[in-house]
């Protein structure tokens, strides 16, 4: 097993770019401003992703085992759709 690095930036760019200005980040900005324990937030925040995103490398990497990436694409689609829709309805 060998580090792909291509794949690791591709990664990192996508992941920290996503995540950049998002509800999560506000939320520990948020907290760390409250608690005035700016350690402990970064700490529980980056575990908690940590935890969020292996459990997606997890999901993905099995069904790419089972089911074909464009499936997988087109769902993915769809859920951030039904998301979309509901956060315009203010129901999320």
């Amino acid at each position: 097993m060998h580090m792909d690095w291509r794949v690791f930036v591709t990664t990192f760019g996508a992941i920290f770019l996503a995540e950049m200005g998002d509800k999560t980040q506000i939320a520990a900005m948020t907290m760390a401003a409250e608690t005035k324990k700016p350690l402990t937030v970064f700490v529980g925040a980056a575990l908690a992703l940590a935890c969020v995103s292996a459990l997606g490398v997890a999901v993905g990497g099995a069904l790419g085992h089972f089911l074909p990436l464009e499936w997988i694409k087109r769902a993915a689609a769809v859920g951030f759709i039904v998301i979309g829709v509901l956060m315009l309805l203010d129901k999320l």
